[in-house]
């Protein structure tokens, strides 16, 4: 179902919420954009929601640094799984994916984010991005979206 091979950056929590709750913030764009790290915004290009095909841009920053992602959903099942394909300028970047499972009391939330980046692209990906060590970053990134949607979700 995922990527083959090893996720490049992942980490796991558990929420006491329900599978569907979770996944409609997972998929709110606007929601999501509050609580990843370097997204600021997110908005729809092609559709209106978290479905296989549509797509959405990436507003991002980090430090003074900032950059736009062309993003195609690859996977929606509702309560489930949202998985899309990240583009920097046309150049393949990133898989991210959340697995949504339930769990006692709630659910448990998989985000994963393999690296899709060719080889010669890393080098100025990092300069582009100011981050030059992505799958770490990336890792403790996750950790921090996922705290503040355990901490969004349970709020609700």
């Amino acid at each position: 179902m995922g990527e083959p091979g090893p996720a490049s950056a992942q980490a796991s929590v558990t929420i006491s919420a329900p599978c569907g709750e979770v996944y409609g913030l997972i998929t709110d764009l606007p929601t999501m954009a509050t609580l990843a790290e370097e997204a600021n915004a997110m908005d729809w290009h092609k559709g209106d929601c978290a479905q296989p095909g549509a797509v959405f841009k990436g507003h991002n920053s980090s430090g003074s640094k900032k950059w736009t992602t062309t993003c195609t959903v690859t996977h929606a099942e509702p309560g489930r799984v949202f998985a899309f394909d990240v583009k920097y300028f046309g150049i393949p970047v990133a898989h991210w994916r959340y697995e949504i499972a339930p769990a006692v009391g709630g659910c448990h939330v998989t985000e994963q984010m393999w690296d899709h980046r060719p080889g010669w692209f890393v080098k100025p990906g990092g300069v582009a991005t100011g981050v030059m060590d992505r799958p770490t970053t990336n890792t403790e990134h996750i950790k921090l979206t996922l705290q503040r949607l355990k901490d969004t979700a349970e709020a609700l």
